[in-house]
Parts: C-alpha cells; structure tokens; sequence
C-alpha cells in the first residue's frame, strides 16, 4: 500500500477524480444521448472540451516523440502510422488515464450515452493506446477488426481522444464518416486538442483519415484509442464471422498490396510486432521526427 502511496503521489493523483469529471460526464450522456443515436451515418458525437485540459497537457508532454524505440510502424497503401499500445511502454501518467477511461465509472457514462449496456473495457489495449501519425501517413477508410484477438468479445465501441494543438486546416488529418455504400462522405471532424469522438462500430462504420497528412516535418498528429467490447450482442450481420480490418476505397481510389503487406499475411502475429520494431530503424527519415 505504501508503494503505491507514494506512485501516486509522485503523480500527483489522488482518485479516478483527477481524471474524470463526474458531473459534466453524467450531464453529456443524459443532454446527447438522443443526437448521439441519430446522428449519421452512424451513432457518433464529437465532444470539445470533455477532459481537464491540465490532464492532457501533462499527456501531451511526455507523448514519445516519432523516434522512440517502442513505437509499431505500420507501412502499407491503406495506412501509414506509428502504434503503442503495450502497457509497459506507454508513459506512466498517460497509462493511469487510460486506466481510468476503462473504469466502471467511465464505463457508465458510455453506456448512458451510447444505449449499449455491459461495456467491457479492454486492459490490453489491442489496437489501441496511443497513435501517431507522421507527415505523409494517413489511414484509408475502413470498418474495424470485430472481434478481440484473446477474448472473442464483440467490439461496439470507438473512442479517440485529439492532443493536437495549433492544428492548421492545410495540415489536413480530419477524421472522416462514410456512408454503408462507400459513395460519400457524411462528416469530417479537425483533430484538435481536446476534441473527443465516440461512435458505435459496426461492419459499415466507416471511418478514417485517408489523404496524406500534409504537415511540417516537425509537427505529428497525436491521439489516443480506446475501444470497448460486449459479450455478445449487436446486429447478426456484424457477428456472423470473426474478420480483421476491413479497407474501403473511396471512388475511383485503389490499394496496392505491398511485398510487405503479403510477408505480414504470413507472418505470424507475435513474430510481426517483433519484426517491425526492428523495421522502425529503417524507416524513410521523415518517420523518424
């Protein structure tokens, strides 16, 4: 107990208060429960202003910079970015947060704002934790993995928290809605610092930011990614068999499979992320901040 007495206060954190805005949280899920259900093309809402701007300041500063060792460099047509999401690399401070976003009490809110009951935090944070997204990366447009790789849970919800400050328009980066037939776009959100999105995933969620990021060499798009999970339900059209990421071409737009792209096919998973770790110090320059 001591030991983790003094952990806390040497981070300055008292109770999952620190983190969470008990009241603004209950009175968003009761005021945008309806506008979140139906919102197009699918259940979402954008939130400005959610966290302490304090907490993300302190996040913001010890976000690794594009260099670090730990980060996971996905290369390939439909996306271009650096991934941490296991839980000894990401930065203590960051990590109680996320830790507090898969409370009980943060599981509530999502579940009074969303209307789906029994969310299911994931402590692994698969696909998730922090993401980074370099000059010339992006990620196409796509419908998410629906099942989680250990537990077989079904995936029903998104979050993405933007840390971004001074974001300039020509920067590009906005996250993009897309309608089920893949013939436009709905909405675009700016990732801006503080600015938080939640939708319902689904087999025709589609989402991204797919043009290239188009911002000083100096300057990354930053986020964090929480996802959560159900034990089983959903439509049957979602969970009638387990699939990994599914990319979608906008009009008139292809995806090259990359050599790299069909070694990853047979490579095993464990033996990837080991692999593209030792990729990462071969990175094009600009990867590298």
């Amino acid at each position: 107990m001591t030991e983790i007495f003094n952990e806390r206060k040497r981070l300055e954190i008292s109770d999952l208060a620190d983190f969470l805005p008990y009241q603004k949280l209950d009175q968003i899920a009761k005021s945008n429960a309806a506008q979140y259900a139906s919102a197009q093309p699918y259940p979402h809402l954008v939130i400005d202003g959610l966290f302490d701007s304090a907490v993300l300041d302190r996040i913001l500063a010890e976000f690794p910079a594009p260099s670090d060792k730990n980060w996971t460099f996905h290369d390939a047509a439909e996306e271009i970015k650096l991934q941490s999401e296991t839980e000894r690399d990401i930065p203590l401070y960051t990590r109680y947060f996320l830790y507090a976003l898969n409370s009980g009490s943060f599981l509530k809110f999502l579940e009074k704002l969303t209307g789906i009951e029994n969310l299911i935090g994931d402590p692994h944070f698969v696909g998730g934790g922090l993401h980074q997204i370099v000059a010339g990366g992006k990620l196409g447009i796509h419908a998410d993995f629906n099942k989680h790789i250990s537990f077989g849970l079904h995936r029903r919800l998104n979050m993405l928290i933007y840390l971004n400050k001074d974001w300039q328009i020509e920067y590009g980066g906005d996250f993009e809605l897309w309608e089920r037939s893949m013939t436009r776009r709905i909405n675009k959100v700016a990732p801006l610092f503080n600015r938080t999105v939640i939708f319902t995933t689904s087999r025709y969620s589609y989402h991204g930011h797919p043009d290239p990021l188009n911002c000083p060499r100096d300057v990354t798009r930053k986020s964090l990614a929480l996802y959560f999970y159900t034990n089983g339900g959903g439509s049957d059209e979602d969970w009638s068999g387990r699939h990994s990421t599914l990319f979608q071409p906008r009009p008139g737009e292809r995806f090259k499979l990359s050599a790299k792209q069909i070694a990853r096919g047979l490579t095993p998973p464990v033996l990837w992320r080991v692999a593209s770790r030792v990729l990462r110090s071969g990175a094009p320059a600009h990867l590298g901040g």
